[in-house]
Order: C-alpha cells, then sequence, then structure tokens
C-alpha cells in the first residue's frame, strides 16, 4: 500500500482509510498487493519519470542558455581591399573566451550621441546639384542621409552662415559697398543660397527631417569689423548688437525656409586669421559677445537654437573654460565644440571634466589630398571618431562633402588641398576616405544612441554604443603593425576574431 500512495496523483485506492478483515479477506489483500506493485512499475509519476528531463527537452534548469548571438560586422582595409565590406560570416558568442579581450558593458553610459557627418559647404552643394543629373543626384543623397541597407545614415550637418573658404567666392548676408554700414540689417538677405546650397539641403531634409544642423560663420560682414575686410579682423564693439540680430535674422530666415538650425557657433576657428573668410576673436571677446548681445537676442525672439562656444582645436581648452567660468555668459552655452588640428583631443575630456553639465562636440577634420587612404583611416578613426567619442563628444564631423577632381571651389585664399568626403566630376562620383571614416559610425550608431563602456586593449582602439533598439555597437581600429586576434566580452560570452594591422571594424549585435 505504501508503494501505490507514491503516486496518489495518479493512483487512488479509496477516498477515505481502508478498513479490511484479515480473516475473511486475506486473498483480497494478497491480490490486492500484487496488483498494486504491478500498477506501480507502470505508472508514469509525474516525478520520478517525466521525459522533460531528458537531454534535449524544454526543461533549462539543466540544459545551459543558448550563446550562439550573432554578430554582424563591416571592415574597411588600409589597402581598400576591404571597403565598409559586411563579412559574410556573422561571428557568435560562446562560453570560450580569447586573448587580448575587449569587454563591452551596457550597464556603464556616458554621453547621448546626436549623430555623425560632414559640413555641407556651399562647395558642395555646387558639385552635387550642377555635375550630376537629378536622378543621380537623388541617388547618392539618398545613400548618404537615407537609413536602409545600402545608406550610410548621416546624421548631422555643418552649414556655414554666409560663405565658407570652400565656397566659390566671399559674401555675407549683408554686404555694402566700401564705407557704408547697415545697421537695421535691411539688406539682410539669403538668396545667394537659393541656386544650390537651399536646393540640396532641402532634399537631404526630405530624406531625413531630423537631421541635425549646427551653423557657424567664417567672419561678419567686413564693414562690422575693425579692418573692413572679409579675411582676418576683429568685430568692433560698437556692432556687438548689430551682429547679435543678424544671428537671429539667420535663424529665422532659414525657419521660414523650413529648416530648423539646432546649433550655432559664434567663430569658426576664432583663432585663426590666416583664412578667406576668417575673424579672429579672443575667449574675453566670445564671452562677452555671448553673455550682453548674443544670448539676450536669442531669448528676447524666442530662439531656442544652442548656443556652442570656441569652435577650434584642442590646444586651447582654456579658450572655453575662460567662458563658462562666467556664469552670466554660461547660462546661455550648451557646450564647447573642437577641432584637432593642434593639441590633443583628451582636451575635450578636460572641459567636460570642469563642466560636466556642458555638452562636446567635434565639428571638423580635413583630409588632405596628398594624404594615404591607410594614414587617413587610422588617425581619424582612432582620434576623430573613437577619440572624441571615448572623451565626451556628442557628434564627430568630417570637414568637407565633396568637391571636384581639382579640389574646387574654394576662395582665394581658401583650402586649397581639403579633400572631400566624395569627388565629384561630370556625372561621376568617388567616394574617398573621409566617406568612410565617418560610414562606419554613421551606418550602425543612430542618434538617441548612448556611449556604453569598453575597455582599450593593446593596438585595438574602440569605443562602445547602446542603441535605441537596444543592439550594441563596437567600433574596433588596429593600430598595430599586425594582424590582431581579439574577443568581444558581452555579458560573460566571447566571439572571438581578428583585424588585420590597419584595419578598422564595426560589430553589431
Amino acid at each position: 500500500m505504501i508503494l501505490m500512495m507514491n503516486c496518489t496523483d495518479t493512483y487512488r485506492l479509496a477516498e477515505g482509510p481502508i478498513k479490511l478483515n484479515l480473516h475473511q479477506h486475506m486473498k483480497k489483500i494478497i491480490a490486492l498487493i500484487i496488483a498494486s506493485t504491478i500498477s506501480f512499475s507502470m505508472i508514469n509519476c509525474s516525478k520520478g519519470n517525466d521525459i522533460s528531463n531528458t537531454p534535449g527537452s524544454n526543461d533549462t534548469t539543466t540544459t545551459p542558455p543558448s550563446t550562439n548571438i550573432p554578430v554582424e560586422y563591416w571592415i574597411t582595409k588600409k589597402d581598400q581591399s576591404a571597403l565598409l565590406q559586411k563579412q559574410t560570416a556573422a561571428l557568435s558568442f560562446s562560453n570560450k573566451a580569447g586573448n587580448n579581450t575587449i569587454t563591452v558593458d551596457s550597464t556603464q553610459t556616458y554621453q547621448d550621441i546626436d549623430g555623425f557627418g560632414y559640413t555641407l559647404t556651399g562647395g558642395s552643394a555646387y558639385v552635387i546639384n550642377q555635375y550630376l543629373s537629378a536622378e543621380k543626384q537623388s541617388t547618392l543623397l539618398q545613400e548618404l542621409f537615407g537609413n536602409s541597407d545600402d545608406d550610410i545614415g548621416v546624421s548631422y550637418l555643418r552649414i556655414s552662415i554666409g560663405a565658407s573658404d570652400l565656397n566659390a567666392s566671399v559674401y555675407s548676408y549683408d554686404d555694402m559697398p566700401a564705407g557704408e554700414t547697415d545697421t537695421n540689417l535691411d539688406h539682410f538677405d539669403i538668396s545667394m543660397e537659393q541656386t544650390d546650397f537651399l536646393p540640396v539641403l532641402k532634399e537631404i531634409l526630405s530624406i531625413n527631417p531630423s537631421i541635425k544642423i549646427v551653423a557657424t560663420p567664417w567672419s561678419a560682414p567686413a564693414w562690422m569689423k575693425d579692418n573692413n575686410s572679409s579675411a582676418n579682423g576683429s568685430l568692433k564693439t560698437e556692432y556687438y548688437s548689430v551682429y547679435a540680430n543678424y544671428f537671429v535674422k539667420y535663424i529665422q530666415a532659414m525657419k521660414n525656409e523650413g529648416i530648423t538650425i539646432d546649433a550655432v557657433t559664434p567663430q569658426n576657428e576664432p583663432l585663426n586669421g590666416n583664412n578667406n573668410p576668417s575673424m579672429v576673436m579672443t575667449a574675453e571677446q566670445e564671452r562677452d559677445f555671448i553673455k550682453e548681445y548674443l544670448g539676450p537676442a536669442f531669448a528676447n525672439a524666442g530662439i531656442t537654437t544652442k548656443i556652442i562656444v570656441y569652435d577650434h582645436n584642442c590646444d586651447m581648452p582654456q579658450y572655453p573654460l575662460t567662458i563658462l567660468q562666467d556664469a552670466d555668459a554660461a547660462k546661455y552655452v550648451d557646450g564647447s565644440a573642437f577641432h584637432l588640428y593642434a593639441g590633443d583631443i583628451s582636451a575635450l575630456s578636460t572641459v567636460h571634466s570642469s563642466y560636466p553639465d556642458k555638452n562636446i562636440y567635434f565639428t571638423e577634420q580635413f583630409t588632405s589630398s596628398t594624404g594615404d587612404f591607410g594614414g587617413d583611416l587610422d588617425w581619424h578613426l582612432k582620434n576623430v571618431i573613437i577619440g572624441s567619442m571615448r572623451n565626451w563628444s556628442r557628434n564627430a564631423l568630417e570637414w568637407n562633402l565633396a568637391n571636384d577632381p581639382a579640389y574646387n571651389p574654394h576662395t582665394n585664399g581658401g583650402c586649397t588641398e581639403c579633400k572631400g568626403a566624395l569627388t565629384i566630376g561630370s556625372n561621376d562620383i568617388k567616394r574617398n576616405v573621409a566617406y568612410y571614416i565617418i560610414a562606419h559610425a554613421s551606418k550602425f550608431v543612430q542618434p538617441g544612441s548612448v556611449r556604453i563602456a569598453s575597455n582599450m586593449q593593446g593596438s585595438l582602439n574602440n569605443v562602445a554604443f547602446l542603441r535605441p533598439d537596444k543592439k550594441k555597437v563596437l567600433i574596433v581600429e588596429n593600430d598595430g603593425k599586425d594582424t590582431q586576434s581579439f574577443s568581444i566580452s558581452f555579458n560573460g560570452k566571447y566571439a572571438t576574431t581578428s583585424l588585420p594591422a590597419g584595419a578598422v571594424g564595426t560589430y553589431v549585435w
């Protein structure tokens, strides 16, 4: 009877106590015991013989969870034998660790990401609009700014307020004859942008309406400056208020064209007077201009466009710090912007550490007509993409988007060797190294992503992100002279791969 009661959920003899007369029912008892023993051996008890405990069943208490998480990845090699090339065999995570482990930790987060991109100069818009058929232009802009599998998803643009040095000629939006002024800005006009620049920008916005735009002037109108010239010189203090209104009129005029300016910087490269156009503005001058004129002008006009200071090299972090340490100026300032033609990328962290509530941006770096594809790929991935991101930047921008095969157009006195991400001739497009530098980030790291922790490992420079769709992205640059094997570690699992010397890989899982 005891044997029978071990499986009472399956086999019950009676609802209550069993009462037997041994003299009258001995044979029945013996028969019952024999029957119950046979029955027990045949019963599939719910705990003793449950087939879910056998190998291959759905009982996960004894079977390890699956480690077969695919890792897709794209590689560009310094010899150009692979250009943003998706690898056919995906990696997968397993329990086996390898050497040179890069550990990605999505629980440790840093700055939000606004995007990656280029400067759309007037010259860029000109070669796109003038040299390409309407069909080819549309296809190219979709490739650059779209988000399909064949696109690279550029999500951030820098543009100039008036001409940059990569326009065919110098102009502001309120040029006056020599000796004349226009303090009421009655002649303010952006109509010269209607031929090439605005049509291209509007087509970009039709592809990606949420793209962020930062705008910056290379110079104030010459009549506002102490040397009456588009090159060098400084803004006269008597025109600070007028120049602040010039920014207001610009933002409003662009808004009337359906274009929202997310941010402005008061001056491109304010310590560089050797360009045309250009204007020198010291840290103290920029501080006072923002504090007393530009900030209040934006507030009075109800303009929410961000003000970002500096916009120059990493060798002078004291410049933005001078502005940020003034509370009356800092209240109007969103953050600081940097280039890297001098100094070290760690300057971004220097400023962030002093004012962690202010944002950091990386807004310009050019590749040269005399540069080497492999050398530029390595340096720019290491510094502009990985370096700026690991030092708190919300964006990373290369310089010019496009120019022609002779590196035109440019102003008289402008850059003659700045190579665009694209070289555009007569209905022909060549993708240069800056295209791939940005694409290794922009295609995979969408706005709204956040940088997450990853450890530097030998010559394998890297940075990691968590996207809004919860996928992880790891960008790795092999700065060494030999192929490097390494493992990507995530949540205690490992995906092992290798990267040739000088190559860049983007890994997504």
